[in-house]
C-alpha cells in the first residue's frame, strides 16, 4: 500500500471535483439560520433586531468552520467548508470573514464551475463532502 493513497487530493489539484449539491448547502444555511434565531431570541427580539441573527450567524461561521470546518448545518446535510489549495481548515479569521460576506447575500449568489461563491473565493475556501464514518 502506498503512503499516498491515505493523504486526500485538495480540491484545487483534483481535477474530478465535484462539488455538493446546492440543495445540501441551502438545507445546512437553513438549519443555522434557525439556530442563530433561537440564540439571538437569548439577548434581543431577532424580529425588532434584525442585526441579532446575523452576528450571530457571523460568529457561528467563525467558530465552527474555524476550528471544525463545519457549522452544525453543514454536519446534518454532511458538508465541509476547507481550503481550496490544501484541504485544511480555513482558521478563524477567514471563517470570520467567510461568514461576514455570507451575511451579504450577493457573494453568495456569483458562483463558478466549482459552486464557489465570491464569499468562498475571496476567503480561498470551498465547499466539499464531507467524510463518512468509518463503520465497525
Amino acid at each position: 500500500m502506498t503512503e499516498s493513497a491515505a493523504v486526500p487530493v485538495p480540491p484545487a489539484a483534483d481535477p474530478a471535483f465535484t462539488p455538493p449539491s446546492l440543495g445540501r448547502r441551502f438545507g445546512a444555511l437553513v438549519i443555522d439560520w434557525v439556530l442563530c434565531l433561537l440564540v439571538s431570541n437569548l439577548f434581543a427580539d431577532p424580529a425588532r433586531d434584525g442585526w441579532a441573527p446575523v452576528l450571530v450567524l457571523i460568529l457561528e461561521y467563525g467558530f465552527f468552520l474555524g476550528l471544525f470546518a463545519q457549522t452544525p448545518g453543514m454536519y446534518v446535510t454532511r458538508i465541509r467548508c476547507v481550503a481550496w489549495a490544501d484541504g485544511g481548515r480555513i482558521g478563524l479569521v477567514r471563517a470570520l470573514l467567510r461568514g461576514a460576506l455570507l451575511a451579504l447575500v450577493v457573494p453568495a449568489l456569483i458562483m463558478d464551475e466549482h459552486r464557489r461563491g465570491l464569499h468562498d473565493r475571496l476567503t480561498g475556501s470551498v465547499i466539499v463532502d464531507a467524510p463518512r464514518p468509518a463503520r465497525r
